[in-house]
């Protein structure tokens, strides 16, 4: 950031008072701007304890499996972001179950929340974000094809609770590098 949003002048990098972490700030009008971490929302459909996957049509990580998600927009919920992505990226009607997952990446500035979901139907289209998408029973996941591995520590996780999903335990964890 070069220059302030509020009233154009120029912006620095420093220490603000009360602070303790580097911040642009305006030099005219000494507005603070804080960044902060993206949040990506997932979900986890499942039917017939199978598991949605998609088959990502954009980069990064074109051609590789992934579950429907993406980054939250302002105005929603998390739950909500979950759906919408989920409509987005393989037309699916889901239903939130419970938070299965929250990962923290903070090289990368963040956070992976994962939802488990109910696929009401076994109907999807593929999408140019999803070019193909296909049920997974939880041992022919293609795991050395997965994009991300925020998406492969969470389905470990599923796979080490497949007997008591309603029961399972919130994976809280972060992933460096």
């Amino acid at each position: 950031m070069n220059f302030c949003s509020q009233c154009g002048a120029p912006t620095h990098l420093i220490i603000p008072s009360d602070d303790h972490i580097q911040r642009q700030v305006c030099t005219q009008c000494d507005t603070i701007f804080y960044q902060n971490p993206k949040i990506i929302v997932c979900s986890i459909p499942m039917y017939d304890n199978k598991i949605l996957l998609c088959r990502r049509g954009i980069e990064p990580r074109f051609g590789f499996w992934t579950l429907p998600g993406g980054f939250m927009e302002n105005g929603e919920t998390c739950e909500q972001a979950a759906l919408r992505e989920s409509e987005e990226e393989a037309k699916i009607d889901i239903t939130i179950d419970k938070i299965a997952s929250i990962i923290c990446i903070p090289n990368f500035d963040q956070v992976h929340i994962f939802y488990l979901a109910k696929l009401l139907e076994p109907k999807w289209e593929t999408t140019v974000e999803s070019t193909e998408i296909k049920l997974f029973d939880i041992d022919d996941i293609p795991w050395d094809d997965l994009a991300f591995r925020t998406v492969k520590q969470c389905l470990q996780h599923i796979e080490r609770h497949q007997d008591n999903l309603g029961k399972m335990p919130l994976l809280d964890s972060s992933i460096s590098s």
